[in-house]
């Protein structure tokens, strides 16, 4: 498919640059000094704990809350991770999913907060969007080295 500017693959890889930009942003905006220390997954713990769910409040009690030093870095990690493979697109289609999960798991524990929702539900369809039109066929390490065809 050509548009006025751009293919439609390249269109796709735009947004999947997009989408890296924004996850590489939300790492680096982190107070690491703070978040590393815990101060990241003491907020997320207070949300959890008053969550009108009981199954983000037990998952976030069983998975998050016993290792939070180690749960801040998974978190910041993968933030970093999922936006330098989506901005040089390598393992694409992996990186897509795994931020799609996370975006979604942001949604689900901060559904109370409606300006947070914004964000983590285009980053979702973006996500989306990107996966289902193969995000990975122009401009990206993924077809430069013949993956995932």
């Amino acid at each position: 498919m050509q548009t006025m500017w751009l293919s439609g693959a390249e269109w796709f890889a735009v947004l999947r640059i997009g989408l890296g930009l924004w996850w590489l942003e939300s790492w680096r905006h982190k107070d690491k000094k703070t978040w590393f220390h815990g101060g990241g997954i003491e907020w997320a713990a207070g949300i959890a704990d008053r969550h009108r769910w009981a199954f983000v409040q037990s998952g976030f009690a069983v998975v998050v809350k016993p290792r939070p030093r180690l749960m801040a870095y998974v978190v910041a990690y993968a933030e970093l991770a999922l936006g330098l493979g989506l901005i040089a697109g390598f393992l694409t289609p992996v990186a897509l999913v795994c931020g799609l999960a996370l975006s979604l798991i942001y949604l689900v524990l901060m559904i109370h907060d409606v300006s947070e929702q914004g964000q983590n539900l285009m980053m979702s369809l973006i996500a989306l969007v990107a996966l289902l039109g193969m995000g990975w066929q122009a401009w990206s390490l993924d077809a430069a080295l013949g993956l995932f065809r």
